[in-house]
C-alpha cells in the first residue's frame, strides 16, 4: 500500500512544516502615518537575531515612546538617529539639506530618492511596510522616473514600476557574506534549517520506491515519464518541472 508523499504532507499542515513562529521577534514594518504626520525621528537601541531571518533586526525607539523593528542597513550603529518621512523636499530649502535626507539608514518615499541610489527594504504598495530587497546583503537601484511610477532594478536584473509613494530605506541590507562561510558538517547545517521550516535534507524522487513518489521505482533511477506536470495536478502527482513553458538547454 502506498503512502503519501512529501508535498501531500507538508500541505496537511503538521508540525514540522510549519514555521516556528513562537520564536519570531514579530514583524519588521515601516511604522504607519497618521493623518497630519509626516516625520518620524528614531533611535537604534540595540541589535537583535530573528531566528529563520539572514539579515540582523534593530530595536527602535521614536521620539514619542512608541518602541518598534527596523531592517537595518550596512553601517548603523546603536544610538544612531534615523528619521522616516514621506514629506516632500522644499524647494526653497538649501541642497545640503537634501542631500542629508539620503544618509544611510533614512526611510524615505521613492519619489525623494535620486537615479542610481542604492536602496533596500522597498514596498509593493504604499503603507505595506516593506516587502522587496529585505534579505542579508540584497539591495535595489532607482533607474528610472515616470509620472507617478519609478523603476526599480533589482539584483536579479529585473525592473519593477512601484508607486513614487512607496517607502523604502537608504543602504544594504545587514548581514552581508553571511552565506560564504561553509556549513562543514550536517549538522550545523539541521540547526540552520530547522528555523526556517524546510525540509531537509533533500532527496531526490527517482532514488525513492514506487510507493513514496511519482518518479520512484525500477531498475534504474530515472523518472520513466515526462517530468512536465500540469499546474492544475492533484497534489499526489504534481511534482517535477510545474507548468513548464519550455524544457531543454537554450539554444
Amino acid at each position: 500500500m502506498g503512502k503519501r508523499i512529501l508535498a501531500q504532507r507538508k500541505g496537511y499542515g503538521h508540525t514540522w512544516a510549519r514555521s516556528p513562529g513562537h520564536r519570531h521577534i514579530g514583524a519588521v514594518k515601516y511604522r504607519p502615518f497618521k493623518e497630519g504626520e509626516m516625520k518620524y525621528d528614531f533611535e537604534i537601541v540595540d541589535f537583535i537575531h530573528s531566528p529563520g531571518r539572514g539579515a540582523p533586526v534593530a530595536k527602535i525607539r521614536y521620539e514619542d515612546g512608541v518602541k518598534g523593528l527596523y531592517l537595518p542597513p550596512e553601517g548603523i550603529y546603536v544610538g544612531d538617529t534615523r528619521v522616516q518621512t514621506r514629506k516632500d523636499i522644499d524647494r526653497k530649502k538649501t541642497i545640503k539639506a537634501k542631500k542629508a535626507m539620503i544618509n544611510v539608514g533614512n526611510v524615505v518615499p521613492l519619489k525623494d530618492v535620486p537615479l542610481g541610489t542604492i536602496i533596500c527594504n522597498i514596498e509593493s504598495t504604499p503603507n505595506d511596510g516593506g516587502k522587496f530587497a529585505r534579505a542579508s546583503g540584497v539591495s535595489a537601484i532607482i533607474s528610472e522616473k515616470s509620472a507617478h511610477k519609478v523603476a526599480v532594478k533589482f539584483r536579479s536584473k529585473k525592473v519593477k514600476w512601484l508607486n513614487e509613494n512607496c517607502l523604502c530605506t537608504i543602504g544594504v541590507v545587514a548581514g552581508g557574506g553571511r552565506t560564504d562561510k561553509p556549513f562543514l558538517k550536517a549538522g550545523n547545517k539541521f540547526y540552520y534549517v530547522r528555523s526556517k521550516a524546510k525540509k531537509w535534507p533533500i532527496v531526490r524522487g527517482v532514488t525513492m520506491n514506487a510507493c513514496s513518489h511519482p518518479f520512484g521505482g525500477g531498475a534504474k533511477q530515472s523518472p520513466h515519464k515526462p517530468t512536465t506536470i500540469d499546474r492544475n495536478a492533484p497534489p499526489g502527482r504534481k511534482v517535477g518541472q510545474i507548468a513548464a513553458r519550455r524544457t531543454g538547454h537554450r539554444k
